[in-house]
């Protein structure tokens, strides 16, 4: 009886989203996989999957031992790589998921530090401004804005963070500076799109009561990378995450807009705010690849502060 295996192929199953593809993985045909996944239905005495001709889903039961078989195969497969390598050797895949921008600037740079230093470490980094399923996607971190609402998860803040409305100087210079939230309207703004939805909301504070600034994106995409290239070539003014323009900030290439009127600015970690995270899945034993990369990460972004850039008045622009 071969558990773990079982254990992989039904991993497999769910994965590929079908008998066939599964099969092919392997190299087993279709009959020979449906016969083992019967198998392990009748071991279990409980339907794992819901199988037609034409379709596959997985039962409650079936998410279950899914989500237990990753776990079990991860820890199997970290206890192969131990016994493999010497203690004080780090080796092995690190799966890592980041937003884009973060992504690029950020994590990838670190990713080959560590790989410099630890050679047999095999980084694969997954960049996406969307939502992960990192058990199912098999990640051993992610790095993301906002805590998780997932209690399975195991979240460590990496930095404080805040949004920051900016623009270029050449932007500024062609369409003039708000000083009011409302000048907004009146601009070209750039807007991130989450779960299809564009973040039309922008949120200030106006003598003690808070105010919220309906845009008309002039662009909008769900790739934050791209938002803050369009911000650099002068297209607009958009909303982001302080890290992600940290450098923008302080060389000057981006102009931070309207610092009186942010609630996250004041106070990192508002209901509008967003500091940083590292979220990885609930073990008793996290890899010491992992844990590495963590102390990496924590590192880095311990040393960004809250940008000291002057205020737009001082950059001898004309508001509007």
């Amino acid at each position: 009886m071969d558990k773990l295996g079982d254990m992989d192929l039904f991993v497999r199953v769910v994965r590929a989203g079908g008998l066939a593809a599964a099969g092919r993985e392997i190299n087993l045909s279709p009959a020979s996989v449906s016969a083992r996944i019967t198998a392990l239905e009748q071991r279990h005495d409980t339907r794992l999957l819901n199988r037609t001709t034409r379709s596959l889903s997985i039962t409650e039961a079936g998410q279950a031992f899914y989500d237990a078989s990753i776990r079990i195969l991860a820890d199997m497969a970290e206890v192969e790589l131990q016994l493999l390598s010497s203690r004080t050797q780090l080796a092995g895949p690190l799966n890592v998921t980041a937003t884009s921008d973060l992504g690029q600037q950020h994590v990838a740079p670190l990713l080959s530090k560590l790989v410099d230093k630890h050679p047999g470490i095999a980084p694969y980094l997954h960049l996406t401004d969307g939502i992960v399923n990192i058990a199912e996607q098999n990640i051993d971190l992610a790095i993301r804005y906002c805590e998780p609402p997932d209690s399975s998860l195991i979240a460590k803040r990496l930095a404080p963070s805040y949004r920051v409305l900016c623009a270029s100087r050449s932007y500024l210079e062609k369409k003039g500076v708000p000083t009011k939230p409302e000048h907004l309207a009146e601009h070209d703004c750039l807007a991130m799109v989450k779960l299809v939805e564009p973040l039309t909301n922008w949120y200030f504070t106006v003598g003690n009561k808070e105010q919220t600034v309906s845009i008309k994106p002039a662009r909008s995409s769900n790739d934050g990378a791209l938002v803050r290239k369009w911000a650099l070539e002068g297209h607009g003014i958009m909303l982001k995450s302080y890290l992600d323009i940290a450098e923008d900030l302080k060389t000057g290439r981006l102009v931070s807009l309207l610092e009186p009127f942010s609630p996250d600015y004041h106070r990192s970690g508002s209901k509008h705010g967003a500091d940083l995270y590292v979220v990885y899945p609930t073990r008793q034993y996290v890899p010491e690849r992992v844990r590495t990369f963590i102390d990496m990460l924590a590192a880095h972004f311990k040393t960004m502060g809250r940008n000291n850039s002057a205020f737009v008045d001082s950059l001898h622009l004309e508001p509007n």
